[in-house]
């Protein structure tokens, strides 16, 4: 018999700017979607496969899935009895920070490798993880820059600065950012940047990973994610970002976040 999938997604109880997540998953599937931070996912039984700047990678039990921010990805099972995992969602800062303080060079810490081989590694996210789990403030905020520096020995640094936009496809998503709850057909976005409908979805993509469309998706599940922290109701979460109601936003926010709003919610609030 299949054990059930479960997931939650929790604050980190001593460090700011980190998110936890344990989950298991077997039929469910992330559509394509991208976290502000970093996405570091120690697999304990099963196999996650996910896609990566465009190559499908495949984790198995011990193995750490690594996701840089901003970094379009999906996520599903890569063999029938699903996957089980426990992840860590550091934010750029806190990344950064950690690399500092170990003397590394300026610049934002980057991992080239999709998965990452490393047992002591595994076994300082597991600590950290079943730390912060256990409500130990303490052990947790130890062990979870212990894990953190470990993990840093396979990264590189890149420059802080984001990647070069073309003025079509930075104007357009500045019009996304300020409509949100009112956004144009492509048709008007492509007028309003100065090329064609065609032309602007082709360089959209190319530039940020996914079409306009998704990537307003994105926009609107990273404001409810704020609003949700704030302590409102999902109802009022959903009329407030510009889903269509309750449900939409629960079926984007899944997608992207593993959980829905109000368990997302309770996690970080309880």
């Amino acid at each position: 018999m299949t054990r059930p999938e479960f997931a939650h997604h929790w604050r980190h109880p001593a460090l700011p700017g980190v998110d936890l997540m344990r989950a298991r998953y077997v039929t469910y599937r992330f559509t394509r979607h991208v976290h502000e931070g970093y996405t570091l996912g120690l697999i304990e039984s099963g196999v996650e496969e996910f896609e990566r700047a465009g190559t499908l990678e495949r984790a198995g039990r011990g193995s750490i899935a690594v996701v840089n921010p901003e970094t379009v990805h999906t996520g599903q099972a890569g063999v029938p009895g699903g996957w089980t995992y426990r992840v860590l969602y550091p934010s750029v800062q806190v990344m950064a920070d950690v690399a500092a303080e170990l003397g590394g060079p300026r610049g934002t810490p980057s991992f080239s490798d999709a998965v990452i081989d490393d047992p002591a590694a595994a076994a300082l996210l597991r600590a950290a993880h079943r730390a912060g789990e256990q409500g130990d403030a303490l052990a947790a905020s130890t062990l979870m820059r212990r894990a953190l520096a470990h993990l840093l020995r396979h990264a590189r640094h890149t420059p802080a600065e984001p990647a070069a936009l073309t003025a079509e496809v930075r104007a357009a998503r500045d019009i996304l950012h300020a409509r949100q709850l009112d956004p144009p057909t492509l048709e008007e976005l492509a007028a309003a940047t100065g090329t064609g409908p065609f032309q602007l979805l082709r360089a959209f993509r190319t530039a940020t990973g996914l079409p306009p469309h998704a990537y307003l998706n994105q926009l609107r599940v990273r404001s409810a994610r704020e609003l949700l922290d704030q302590g409102l109701r999902p109802a009022d979460v959903a009329a407030r970002t510009g889903f269509a109601d309750q449900a939409h936003l629960t079926r984007h926010f899944k997608r992207s976040v593993g959980v829905p709003p109000g368990a997302y919610q309770r996690g970080r609030t309880g």
